[in-house]
């Protein structure tokens, strides 16, 4: 399954082509997952946490968990592209309520399941996460994902993924390497 389909399908919220205008609870937490996307990936914690309170506080007024699943997947894969590796809790807490797509794209998060990233920069930057998750990346595939964070100007995942490079060289023994990563960590943080 891509991340990229299950976040539209996300922000759609069962909004369909050609149909009324969608209720105000489906505008807003499609607007508030958005920005919390974005706010955490570019490093705004504080900003991202209260657009997600926003995002689930829409979607309980449904009184639908398996909305809340998909959009606790979103954060989890969101998370999971800046390395940030927890077992996605809130998604195994709703877990029972949530379609078999929806399971199996935890299960992928998890590094359980196979799944395909598509086109779109944070399904690769997910897809990275996992195959980092199951030690099953290349450090071209590091190289690849340090790359895109920095293209997008994600702050949050381009450190991680620094990070992870920075460890690499050091274990390696390649003192320059490291501190020329850590230099450009520096330069990102201050």
């Amino acid at each position: 399954m891509r991340a990229r389909l299950l976040l539209l399908s996300t922000l759609a919220l069962c909004a369909c082509a050609g149909s009324p205008t969608p209720p105000d609870w489906q505008l807003n937490a499609a607007d508030s997952m958005e920005y919390f996307r974005q706010d955490y990936l570019v490093g705004d914690t504080a900003l991202a946490e209260s657009d997600f309170a926003d995002v689930k506080a829409n979607l309980k007024r449904t009184g639908r968990a398996d909305l809340l699943a998909r959009a606790e997947l979103v954060r989890c894969a969101v998370r999971t592209a800046s390395l940030e590796f927890d077992g996605c809790p809130a998604f195994e807490a709703l877990r029972q309520d949530a379609g078999p797509e929806e399971i199996a794209y935890g299960d992928y998060l998890l590094g359980k399941g196979a799944g395909k990233a598509s086109d779109d920069p944070l399904s690769r930057l997910v897809a990275a996460g996992v195959a980092l998750r199951k030690t099953a990346i290349t450090p071209a595939e590091i190289q690849a994902a340090v790359d895109l964070s920095s293209a997008q100007g994600w702050a949050r995942p381009l450190l991680a993924w620094l990070g992870v490079q920075a460890k690499r060289a050091e274990d390696a023994g390649d003192r320059e390497t490291a501190a020329r990563l850590r230099r450009r960590m520096d330069l990102i943080s201050k």
